[in-house]
């Protein structure tokens, strides 16, 4: 399979991942409580752990370069722990965890093997390769999840180059205010991969074991381009045009790229659970990623290095070093020029939280 998306910037230095995922981190943490409930309610921990030697395996897809998923893992095992004591209150043995943490193989996992506190009270490894693949042998893991990274598709839709399709993309870099035809092929696409990553994960999990996602999303029928991310792509195709009218690079350049990257509803997130049919949706909702946020114009500036961390490698391969840095050089101003209108669309519900179980 062709991946079009690359792993997020590695290293500890300005624009690396690794300094840059408060945002991601916040948006996280409204889930916490929510997965933390669905865990005490449906996972059988001890049906679980005597069922598999007493070792809990639990894998993290997208995993990045830390810190936000050692919080998460920290979290799921915490909650896991909680609900064996509570099974089996009168026992002293204890299930032991192994956690598995999954990326890209461009993934940066030197710096994410260096975060991993000394004290940790699991087992863990590295597992590079694409969600969108198997990656473990059949039934061996109880609990896994995606955060903040299935939105990021294999691929673009590849009819969107074809001049001669009414899909054409042209002077676009996504689907924000582009046309049905358009806007279809990426929600197909994004049906694809979705349905490749749940065909995965249903070979991989144990009956009874839990999936959680937890995703960019959209309200049903809302457009894109009403979405504050989908005004983001708006500014990032704007000014690579402005930049390939002064002549920087040629304007078809434009026209051959697609940011593979796709929010769903969770209508849409449903079609697909149900065409696999072999998980029982627990949860499905849409949520506001950044309840805490009081005034957009002062995070602007920080928002932007955040996007810059997660997408610059994309931009970056495809236009080169020097066009993506103007891009991003200019993407604040452009930003803080439209701050009335991103006022009124912060608190939308603009996650997506999916909690699914492998049917037994």
């Amino acid at each position: 399979m062709v991946i079009n998306a690359l792993a997020p910037n590695g290293g500890t230095g300005e624009f690396s991942y690794s300094k840059n995922s408060y945002f991601q981190k916040e948006s996280l943490g409204v889930e916490e409580s929510k997965i933390e409930e669905e865990i005490e309610k449906k996972l059988d921990v001890k049906a679980l752990a005597s069922a598999s030697n007493m070792t809990i395996r639990i894998a993290d897809f997208g995993c990045a370069t830390g810190p936000n998923t050692l919080v998460n893992a920290h979290k799921v095992l915490e909650a896991m722990k909680e609900k064996y004591k509570r099974q089996c209150p009168n026992t002293e043995a204890k299930p032991e965890y192994h956690v598995f943490f999954n990326d890209l193989p461009s993934n940066d996992f030197n710096t994410f093997f260096t975060s991993l506190p000394e004290d940790r009270s699991c087992f863990a490894c590295g597992v590079p390769g694409s969600f969108y693949n198997r990656l473990f042998p059949h039934s061996c893991i109880h609990f896994a999840c995606s955060s903040l990274a299935l939105h990021f598709l294999s691929k673009s839709p590849e009819v969107l180059q074809e001049k001669k399709s009414p899909a054409w993309n042209k002077g676009r870099i996504h689907h924000t205010g582009a046309s049905k035809e358009v806007v279809d092929a990426y929600a197909n696409q994004f049906a694809e991969d979705v349905g490749k990553f749940l065909d995965a994960r249903a070979m991989e999990l144990v009956p009874g074991g839990m999936l959680v996602i937890v995703m960019p999303g959209v309200p049903h029928g809302m457009p894109y381009s009403d979405v504050i991310n989908g005004m983001l792509f708006d500014c990032m195709g704007s000014i690579l045009i402005d930049l390939s009218k002064e002549g920087v690079f040629d304007e078809s350049k434009i026209d051959s790229f697609n940011f593979p990257y796709y929010a769903s509803s969770p209508e849409e997130m449903r079609k697909v659970v149900e065409r696999n049919g072999r998980f029982n949706i627990e949860r499905m909702e849409l949520t506001n990623p950044v309840p805490w946020l009081k005034n957009i114009e002062k995070v602007i500036p920080d928002w932007i290095i955040h996007v810059r961390v997660v997408m610059e490698a994309i931009f970056s391969r495809h236009f080169g070093n020097e066009v993506t840095h103007q891009m991003f050089q200019r993407l604040t101003k452009h930003l803080l020029d439209k701050v009335g209108i991103l006022e009124t669309k912060y608190r939308d519900k603009i996650q997506l939280l999916a909690v699914l179980q492998k049917k037994e």
